[in-house]
């Protein structure tokens, strides 16, 4: 930073007031598009990010608590545009999840079977629709354990490739784990919610 700079720089948001800022619109969203009830508000709520971009609400959402409401809603739209985006790709790593899932999450996250991409974008958004139209508790359960088959689909690649391509695999790998962490959050939030203390 040049020295003349040093006098007018401002540093960043108070991080009480981002704070509050993303609870506030990811609880007027959510109780907003919930009252309503009307198809078309739930469509365009859904399909927020595919017309506008990620880049407002991670402004507001990305640096939430992760076992928060907004911490949550940027999960779900984050996991809903990545599977959007390649679903090719994303219905392969499923089944190779579901193909290795020892648990009942392939059951929980609903996927119809074969679970190609047509199949796995319907389920991501039918999982996502559930949060602004139904049970949002679901919706965060079933997310989490779509989340733990994607967490088990990408480890497993990464297994494939451990010693002809590394960087591929470490490149599964990191997508492993951050679709476990999601999983994690995911489910402590459904946990909170059911206890009326996700806030």
């Amino acid at each position: 930073m040049p020295i003349q700079a040093f006098d007018s720089f401002i540093g960043g948001e108070d991080p009480a007031h981002a704070s509050r800022l993303a609870r506030n619109t990811a609880q007027a969203l959510l109780h907003r598009v919930r009252e309503a009830d009307d198809p078309e508000v739930i469509e365009r709520t859904v399909g927020y990010a595919r017309t506008n971009g990620l880049a407002d609400l991670a402004e507001l959402w990305s640096n939430a608590n992760p076992h928060s409401l907004a911490g949550s809603l940027w999960r779900l739209y984050l996991v809903h545009e990545a599977i959007s985006q390649d679903p090719e790709t994303s219905s392969y790593i499923y089944r190779r999840g579901a193909a290795v899932d020892n648990s009942i999450h392939h059951i929980v996250a609903g996927a119809v079977e074969p679970t190609g991409p047509l199949e796995i974008r319907t389920l991501t958004e039918t999982i996502f629709r559930g949060a602004f139209h139904g049970d949002f508790e679901d919706a965060l359960d079933r997310a989490a354990a779509f989340c733990s088959v994607m967490s088990l689909g990408s480890a497993s690649i990464a297994a494939d490739y451990e010693t002809s391509n590394p960087e591929r695999a470490a490149k599964a790998t990191r997508r492993s784990a951050r679709y476990l962490g999601f999983a994690k959050d995911l489910s402590a939030s459904a946990r909170l919610w059911r206890r009326g203390l996700l806030d």
